[in-house]
């Protein structure tokens, strides 16, 4: 893998605002502007280190997928924490054998070769517009004979198609729902932007579609379901809105205790909440013990550990990470409101660097196969809120054609994908 510098687009800013990146650039604390989108710099991968990376990720997703009926089975609310009765619900999720669309992986790819998982996002995940849209386009622009790692838009319809068909869901309308925020919780548009984008891609799979902010979503007490912000009643919902919150709420509690008289079908499904803790992170260490594709990690204490990485089990962006790599240097550690819930430790591992720009790959899963990769970039340890993210192309593979395309699609993992069954 390589990192190249190069020219950017003109107009580059209202180019990829067009295909849907609303926040081109990042506000900096100072009020100045840095790139959020990066394309002063490519990166260069090849197909061997392509097909290392996608194998690594359909191998996680299998090994996630296990640890899921394992912490379902063996552990309780408190240890992976999450609100009181949340493992009911995900035990009838479960049983129910609700289908998921998509997650996100970040792995940290060595000089090496090495892959290390350094967390999932199962739940909630975003940059999916980045990713499926924004580094497509630009390849098109800037290298349109080449290549990316990029199946994800494809995938994505195909996914929805499939859900459509598979008969678990109440009829074909679906709504989509988000946490629009408010004043300083506002995320700039990343949610809505999201939901959109996955609204766009059911709609070419063949389901009706609405979307809204979860807050306007209602609940009717006589006929004991949720309404939407029509009074429509929620049968089918796609939700950017992360379960452990969604759980907490007294809103939620209608879903803990069982009282819907036709329960809403979700998107993802309840069970993901156990892969967006990072609870996860010790239940994998602890079922695949020194596995190559994972990193050491712990309960509530660093054990052996001489670098590691504290995490909050309801973390997100980097907040409240802390960082401990010698005992004469102080730690680093990011301000957030997270960990009364709990910690996690997991070993350090030095992130590539290339001219100072520290890379995580995001490495999507899609209806169980790896989909493509983005690739993020920060100047510090933390991949954060001032992360950039650069386009990326396969050096030795050419574009392929539609046939090519289409092959791949409905061949590369077909029925073998894993599942929790």
């Amino acid at each position: 893998m390589w990192r190249h510098r190069s020219r950017s687009r003109e107009g580059w800013r209202d180019t990829v605002v067009e295909q849907g990146l609303v926040f081109p650039t990042t506000k900096m604390p100072d009020g100045s502007e840095l790139p959020y989108w990066n394309e002063d710099a490519w990166y260069e991968v090849t197909m061997e280190e392509v097909e290392a990376l996608e194998a690594a990720t359909e191998e996680l997703w299998a090994m996630c997928l296990q640890a899921v009926t394992q912490m379902a089975t063996t552990m309780t609310d408190e240890r992976l924490g999450l609100p009181p009765g949340s493992l009911g619900v995900v035990r009838r999720s479960i049983e129910a054998d609700d289908p998921a669309l998509y997650a996100r992986f970040d792995l940290a790819y060595g000089a090496d070769g090495s892959i290390k998982m350094l967390e999932i996002n199962g739940d909630t995940p975003t940059g999916l517009v980045e990713t499926g849209i924004v580094q497509w386009n630009w390849m098109e622009d800037v290298m349109p004979e080449m290549d990316q790692w990029n199946s994800v838009h494809d995938r994505l319809v195909a996914g929805w198609r499939k859900l459509r068909r598979s008969g678990h869901f109440d009829g074909d309308r679906m709504h989509f729902l988000y946490d629009l925020g408010e004043e300083d919780s506002y995320d700039g548009g990343e949610m809505e932007m999201t939901v959109h984008y996955l609204m766009d891609t059911a709609v070419q799979a063949g389901w009706i579609t609405m979307a809204h902010p979860m807050a306007e979503v209602g609940w009717n007490p006589e006929t004991r379901d949720y309404r939407d912000v029509h009074d429509e009643p929620l049968r089918n919902a796609f939700k950017l809105y992360a379960w452990e919150e969604m759980l907490a709420e007294p809103f939620g509690r209608h879903v803990v205790d069982q009282q819907e008289s036709r329960p809403t079908r979700w998107i993802e499904p309840a069970w993901k909440a156990l892969l967006s803790t990072k609870a996860l992170l010790p239940v994998l260490w602890e079922l695949f013990p020194r596995h190559r594709l994972l990193l050491p990690a712990y309960f509530d204490e660093p054990r052996d550990l001489e670098r590691w990485v504290a995490k909050p089990l309801h973390g997100r962006e980097g907040d409240n990470i802390r960082i401990h790599l010698d005992d004469t240097l102080e730690d680093v550690v990011m301000p957030g409101g997270y960990g009364a819930e709990g910690w996690v430790y997991q070993a350090y591992t030095d992130l590539p660097s290339f001219e100072g720009n520290r890379v995580v790959l995001g490495s999507w899963i899609v209806d169980g196969e790896a989909a493509g990769m983005l690739v993020r970039e920060s100047d510090n340890l933390v991949t954060d809120y001032f992360s950039r993210v650069a386009p990326h192309v396969i050096s030795d593979g050419l574009a392929p054609s539609e046939e090519q395309v289409a092959q791949w699609l409905a061949e590369r993992v077909g029925p073998d994908a894993p599942s929790l069954s």
